[in-house]
């Protein structure tokens, strides 16, 4: 089977990708058609792809994209574009016209979940470009899915910053509204199977998890799943769509251009009024995926302390509830780095010694009272403090207690990784690296904090005006150390010798 991806840089696409290439076998090929393949570079699995260069408004680049293909996947909204309804209409129609002269045997399209009746710009726009590919004289299969739920997802970031960031909220009428949410596992496992539909199969089908919630109900599970108070909510029947997308604009960082869609397309109840696709795509054994199973799945990365990038050493495997590196910036939760380096004079070995003698009797080389008090102050809220100093004074391994700290990852020569065991509200790491450099060696240091909740983002923000000191003065310390031990340690080798 020969698959075409159009929006493979975009949420869905870009983890569609990879599972068809997962499962492809011989003679099976996917090829994505972006503006930009620039934006695939960091994305490991493209190298198993054919990327071609080509804009769905380009007949002749659609035309060429389409030859040899046996699927297209249709996964392009333009959301954040003003005309975003005739740019989506104009791009069905060039792409129903090149896979019909092209002889595809299947569409397969992403619409989004509707009621009859009146619909929001956004919806119209989405169903009116299910209708034209419907009457594309291609067999095609329109799949209408609702709230999605995955890092990365746009309706996803949009409640999870609401609920993290909001202890109290002032919410509208519309968040009483019914909504049949869907994990984007069962969602790519339905785009994968209607690929394999009979060819007199030409219709929509309503896709959805297995639980109906009101939006409200989804902020308060998330919240607890999360392990957040329960949110206090105070209702505000003013609060029109125009002015709940002024709102998130300003508490969370998905932009107001897409957030406004999403927002008026909530203000109509969306449940599935059949499920004619379990005939085709019959649920797995374990069933679909349930709201609050999603919603952990969409978190786990983060909490494991995977809170880079994603896919890193992956082939073509990953989880698609984790954040891609094609995702955009404001997705996959709030994540707060501190990172600086420096140059050393010292050889790597000689500055990688000293960063693994760090902590116990040698301290932390950065304002050694602002340390001892924030160790008291952790041992009174219940937390390990600064007490239990380090196993061995010259040795380090992976699992090692190190004040309030905890290795958990250590790289002979180049990197250790601390995990925080303090308390604060959130998850803390701190990165210490150590490389080649023209001059010796080169010290980099990263810290990094995953809030929880409001009171994550007042922490970060009340300690930041001290990361120059302590963060700053840490990096001079170390690398000016590792400069001063180096002649005594080259001197030692040479007496030794």
């Amino acid at each position: 089977m020969r698959y075409l991806i159009t929006g493979a840089t975009g949420y869905i696409g870009g983890r569609l990708a990879p599972r068809l290439i997962e499962e492809g076998g011989a003679g099976s090929a996917v090829r994505c058609l972006v503006r930009d393949p620039g934006k695939l570079r960091d994305v490991p699995w493209a190298r198993h792809a054919e990327i071609v260069q080509g804009d769905l408004l380009d007949a002749e680049s659609v035309r060429r994209a389409c030859e040899g293909v046996d699927v297209v996947y249709f996964l392009v909204h333009s959301l954040a574009d003003r005309d975003f309804s005739s740019i989506d209409r104009r791009a069905a129609l060039i792409l129903s016209e090149a896979a019909r002269a092209a002889g595809v045997r299947r569409i397969v399209y992403l619409g989004g979940l509707h009621p009859d009746g009146p619909l929001s710009e956004h919806l119209t726009s989405r169903a009116e470009v299910g209708e034209i590919l419907l009457r594309s004289g291609v067999p095609t299969a329109a799949l209408q899915a609702a709230v999605i739920l995955g890092s990365g997802s746009a309706s996803f970031e949009m409640l999870r910053y609401l609920t993290e960031r909001l202890p109290v909220m002032l919410t509208p009428r519309w968040v009483h509204n019914r909504i049949q949410p869907i994990a984007v596992r069962d969602v790519l496992r339905y785009l994968i199977g209607a690929a394999h539909l009979p060819p007199d199969v030409n219709r929509t089908f309503d896709i959805g998890g297995p639980e109906v919630l009101t939006y409200l109900d989804m902020m308060q599970r998330y919240a607890t799943v999360a392990g957040l108070p329960r949110r206090r909510v105070v209702g505000v029947p003013v609060l029109t769509p125009r002015l709940s997308a002024h709102w998130v604009n300003i508490v969370t960082p998905v932009p107001k251009g897409i957030a406004a869609p999403l927002i008026e397309s909530l203000v109509h109840e969306v449940v599935c009024r059949e499920q004619d696709i379990l005939k085709y795509v019959p649920d797995p054994p374990e069933g679909r995926i349930g709201y609050d199973r999603a919603v952990e799945l969409a978190l786990t990365r983060i909490r494991s302390g995977e809170v880079e990038t994603h896919w890193s050493g992956a082939a073509v495997e990953g989880a698609p509830s984790d954040p891609l590196p094609s995702d955009p910036d404001w997705s996959g939760g709030s994540v707060y780095t501190d990172d600086r380096e420096q140059p050393c004079s010292a050889p790597p070995e000689e500055l990688w010694r000293v960063v693994t003698g760090i902590g116990g009797e040698r301290g932390w080389y950065s304002f050694p009272l602002a340390w001892s008090v924030r160790g008291w102050m952790d041992r009174l809220v219940g937390g390990v403090g600064l007490s239990r100093g380090r196993r061995d004074p010259d040795r380090l391994h992976t699992g090692d207690a190190l004040d309030w700290w905890r290795v958990e990852e250590l790289e002979e020569g180049t990197l250790l990784r601390l995990r925080a065991e303090m308390k604060v509200p959130g998850l803390a790491w701190l990165e210490m690296g150590v490389g080649p450099d023209p001059g010796g060696s080169r010290y980099t240091q990263r810290a990094v904090f995953v809030p929880h909740g409001l009171a994550g983002h007042l922490y970060w923000w009340s300690v930041a005006p001290f990361h120059g000191i302590v963060f700053g003065g840490m990096v001079r310390n170390i690398t000016r150390t590792a400069e001063r031990s180096a002649p005594a340690a080259t001197g030692a080798e040479r007496r030794a010798s």
